[in-house]
């Protein structure tokens, strides 16, 4: 028996704005900038915790996660120009879910990596 859906279902439809949200925020740089920036950050230094970004995409997830209000951007004036990212209030209401995501994926890696790999072999024969 197939389900039922409502036209005026925002979850279901395409036009919902959560999908754009979750797209976002959920990717896996938004997410470990977020715990990154448990304590305000210059750009150099994010980048150094996260080993594998590009300068190209971390600055596009930066500017995103800015535009959705999950951080500020500071320009520190002095001798050298720097740029500074902070969490906001809004921000910081990730942290807890996304280290309940966190804790989950640590705790279940070895299940998940013997499940591809029977996945692998089945599929290989």
């Amino acid at each position: 028996m197939e389900e039922q859906t409502h036209d005026n279902d925002p979850v279901y439809r395409a036009d919902c704005p959560s999908r754009v949200i979750l797209d976002q925020i959920a990717d896996k740089w938004s997410m470990m900038v977020l715990a990154v920036l448990s304590e305000p950050r210059r750009f150099n230094a994010i980048k150094r915790r996260l080993n594998g970004v590009t300068q190209r995409v971390l600055t596009q997830t930066l500017r995103k996660l800015e535009r959705n209000g999950m951080l500020t951007r500071r320009v520190l004036d002095g001798r050298v120009l720097g740029v500074e990212y902070a969490l906001t209030p809004l921000g910081r209401s990730l942290q807890e879910p996304f280290a309940i995501l966190f804790n989950w994926t640590v705790e279940n890696i070895s299940v998940i990596q013997e499940c591809q790999a029977k996945y692998d072999a089945h599929e290989d024969s």
